[in-house]
């Protein structure tokens, strides 16, 4: 068990991080890394030899992704008040809007885009190690990357109408 904590401990910054970027709320993300943690070591002799990070990544996706089918069944209305408690004591005004628009941004991103943004972005994911989290081609990881690259720049110049435009 203590070879299994050793691996695992040096992972939990980056779960917490991509946790806090698809929640935005500290205590769901602490349960969503710490239900990912659970799931991976209950199932850890069925892990297969590679990229543990990648392995990791997928598991919280999935439980994120299964939260959020749940939500749509339970109706449950997830919030955006979570953006007022970003701000950092040393961080101006001027920085904290600008953060809570990528934040904003981000949030405006169709999930597959906003996960392959944080994964290859935040999480430093290779385009290969990003496609098997996700389960899906390296183009396809390229493509959706170009477009929330594309979108967020957007809604950053442009601001929320241009992100949410939608073409029938």
């Amino acid at each position: 068990m203590d070879e299994i904590a050793s691996l695992l401990e040096p992972l939990i910054p980056g779960l917490r991080r991509y946790a806090w970027a698809l929640l935005r709320d500290g205590e769901a993300a602490d349960d969503l890394v710490q239900d990912t943690l659970e799931r991976a070591i209950s199932r850890w002799s069925q892990r297969r030899d590679g990229d543990l990070r990648a392995w990791l990544f997928t598991i919280q996706r999935n439980l994120f992704i299964n939260s959020l089918r749940q939500r749509k069944v339970r109706g449950i209305p997830v919030g955006e008040e979570a953006l007022n408690d970003v701000q950092s004591p040393d961080m101006n005004p001027e920085s904290h809007a600008g953060l809570r628009d990528v934040l904003k941004g981000l949030e405006a991103l169709p999930e597959e885009q906003r996960s392959i943004l944080l994964l290859v972005g935040v999480e430093d994911l290779s385009y290969e190690q990003a496609a098997q989290v996700l389960g899906i081609p390296l183009g396809t990881v390229m493509s959706r990357l170009s477009r929330a690259r594309t979108r967020l720049r957007e809604f950053m110049e442009h601001g929320r109408g241009a992100a949410l435009r939608r073409v029938k």
